[in-house]
C-alpha cells in the first residue's frame, strides 16, 4: 500500500489538477455577465496552490522509478509555477476584452494542464513518462496559440504548431525507440548502464536531439517560432518563450547528464555546433525585426544558444548555471513581454517603431522595458549579467574558451538590437506616441515583481548556492 507521504511527491501536479477542476466548476456556476470574476478568482486560487506546493517534502520515487521527486525538481517546478502566475497576472487586460468573456475558464485551465504535463516531464524517470508529459504539455498549447479564433494569424499559428509539433514528436519517438532497441529498457538508470557509442545509439540520439531541438527552438529547428509567436496572444507568446522552453531545457539537461553520460564527447560536439548556430542566427534575424513579438521570438532563440553554452559545463556546475539562468530568464522575458502586452492591450501597437517617444507618455513602462532588455543583453549590474557569467563559467570549466569567445561576440551583437528598442523609447521623436494609460492592477504588480527581481536577484548569492547544493542529487 502506498504511503500518503509518497503522494505528497506529486503535490505540484495534484494541486494543479485540483485548481483546474475548481475553476471549471466556478465557471459553470457563474452567469455570463459575471464571467470577469473568474480572472481574480483563478489568479488567487492558483497563487494559493503555489504557496502550498512550496512546503518541502523528502525525496523519493513513485511507480517503480517512473516518477522522481527531489529538492532540485521541486525547486524547478516552483520556478514554473511562479512564471505561470506572472503570465496569469499579465493576462488580465487581455481577458477582460468582450470577445474573450466566454473563454476565460478555458484559458486558465488549458495553461494549467500544460504545466501539469511539464511537471510530469521534469520528474520523469523513464522515457515513457517523459514522452507522455511532453505531449500533455504540447497539445493544449496549440489551442492556446489559436485562442483568437477569428484572427487568421492566430489560427495559422495554431495549425503550424500542432503539425510541426506532431512531426518533431514523431522524430523524437523514433529516436527513443532506437535507444530502447539497443538497451532493452526505457528507464533512465538502466539505459545509462548500457549506453555505448554504437551506430544504433548514435542514430537514436541524433533523432532524440532533433526532436528536442524543435521544443527549445534550436537552429535549424527554429523556423516555426517567429510565426507561432506572432500569431499567438501576447501572454501565450510569453508562456511559450519562458515556461515551455525552460521545462524542455531542464529535462534535456538531466537526460544528457544522466542517460547519455557515456557518450559525452558525442553530444558535446553536437551542442557545440548547435550553440554557435543558434546564437548567431537568432541574433542576426532579430536585428531585422520590427514586430515586437517576432523580435522577442528571435531573441529567445539566441538565448537558447547561450543556454547550450552552459550545458557544455556538465556536472553540478552546469546544472546549477542552467537552473539559475532560467530563473533569471523568467523575470527578464516576462518583464519585457508584460510591457509589450500592456501597450498592445491599451493601444494595439506591437511594432518597435510604434514605441517611438514612449518615455514621454509612459516613463515607468519604458524603464521596465529598458531594464528587461539590459538583462537580456547581459549588461551589469542587472540579473541577466550574472546569469550569462555563470553560463560562461560553466563552459570555461571544461576548456571551451573558443565557444565562450563566440558567445561574447554574440552578446555584443545582441546589445545592438536591444538598444534599438531603448533608442526608440527614449530618443526617437514621435508626434503621436502611445498615449498615457493605466495598466490593470495585476499587471502592474507583476511588472513590479519582475523589476525587483532583475535588480536584486543577481546580488542574492544564496540563491546560486542553494541551487548548487540541491543539484548534487543528480550526480
Amino acid at each position: 500500500m502506498m504511503d500518503f507521504k509518497y503522494i505528497l511527491l506529486m503535490r505540484h501536479e495534484l494541486l494543479l489538477v485540483l485548481v483546474a477542476v475548481i475553476i471549471l466548476i466556478f465557471d459553470f456556476l457563474t452567469d455570463r455577465e459575471k464571467k470577469n470574476r473568474l480572472i481574480p478568482f483563478s489568479i488567487y486560487l492558483f497563487a494559493g496552490a503555489m504557496l502550498v506546493s512550496f512546503f518541502p517534502v523528502k525525496p523519493g520515487v513513485l511507480f517503480g522509478g517512473s516518477f522522481q521527486g527531489n529538492a532540485l525538481t521541486d525547486f524547478f517546478k516552483d520556478i514554473l509555477n511562479l512564471a505561470l502566475l506572472i503570465v496569469f497576472m499579465q493576462s488580465e487586460g487581455y481577458l477582460r476584452k468582450e470577445e474573450n468573456r466566454e473563454k476565460i475558464a478555458e484559458y486558465f485551465v488549458l495553461l494549467i494542464l500544460t504545466l501539469v504535463g511539464m511537471d510530469y516531464m521534469v520528474s520523469s524517470g523513464d522515457f515513457l513518462t517523459f514522452y507522455v508529459g511532453l505531449e500533455t504539455a504540447s497539445i493544449p498549447l496549440a489551442g492556446l496559440v489559436a485562442y483568437d479564433k477569428f484572427k487568421s494569424r492566430s489560427a495559422e499559428g495554431g495549425v503550424k504548431l500542432i503539425l510541426l509539433s506532431a512531426l518533431s514528436s514523431g522524430v523524437l519517438l523514433f529516436g527513443l525507440s532506437l535507444v530502447y532497441g539497443a538497451t532493452g529498457s526505457i528507464y533512465f538508470s538502466d539505459i545509462a548502464k548500457h549506453i555505448t557509442a554504437s551506430p544504433l545509439i548514435i542514430l537514436g540520439f541524433i533523432f532524440f536531439l532533433s526532436g528536442m531541438g524543435f521544443k527549445i527552438s534550436l537552429v535549424p529547428f527554429h523556423l516555426w517560432t517567429a510565426d507561432v509567436y506572432e500569431g499567438a496572444p501576447m501572454s501565450i507568446t510569453a508562456y511559450l518563450s519562458v515556461v515551455s522552453k525552460g521545462a524542455a531545457v531542464f529535462i534535456l539537461t538531466i537526460i544528457l547528464y544522466k542517460v547519455f553520460k557515456n557518450i559525452t564527447g558525442l553530444w558535446e560536439t553536437a551542442l557545440y555546433a548547435l550553440a554557435i548556430l543558434t546564437m548567431t542566427v537568432g541574433n542576426l534575424f532579430a536585428i531585422r525585426q520590427n514586430n515586437i513579438k517576432r523580435f522577442l521570438a528571435f531573441s529567445s532563440i539566441a538565448q537558447a544558444g547561450f543556454i547550450l553554452v552552459g550545458i557544455m559545463g556538465t556536472g553540478s556546475l552546469g546544472m546549477t548555471s542552467i537552473v539559475y539562468f532560467i530563473l533569471i530568464y523568467v523575470f527578464t522575458n516576462l518583464g519585457a513581454f508584460g510591457v509589450a502586452s500592456a501597450i498592445f492591450n491599451a493601444s494595439g501597437v506591437e511594432t518597435i517603431s510604434g514605441y517611438n517617444g514612449l518615455y514621454k507618455t509612459n516613463p515607468r513602462l519604458s524603464l521596465i522595458m529598458m531594464l528587461s532588455l539590459f538583462s537580456l543583453a547581459g549588461i551589469p549590474p542587472v540579473a541577466g549579467f550574472f546569469g550569462k557569467f555563470f553560463m560562461f563559467t560553466s563552459a570555461g570549466s571544461k576548456g571551451y574558451f573558443i565557444l565562450i569567445l563566440i558567445g561574447v561576440l554574440n552578446a555584443t551583437i545582441s546589445l545592438y538590437y536591444y538598444l534599438m528598442v531603448v533608442k526608440a523609447m527614449f530618443i526617437n521623436k514621435n508626434d503621436h506616441p502611445v498615449p498615457y494609460f493605466r495598466s490593470p492592477n495585476f499587471l502592474r504588480f507583476s511588472l513590479l515583481l519582475c523589476s525587483i527581481a532583475l535588480v536584486f536577484i543577481g546580488f542574492a548569492g544564496g540563491i546560486f548556492e542553494y541551487i548548487m547544493s540541491v543539484s548534487h542529487v543528480l550526480f
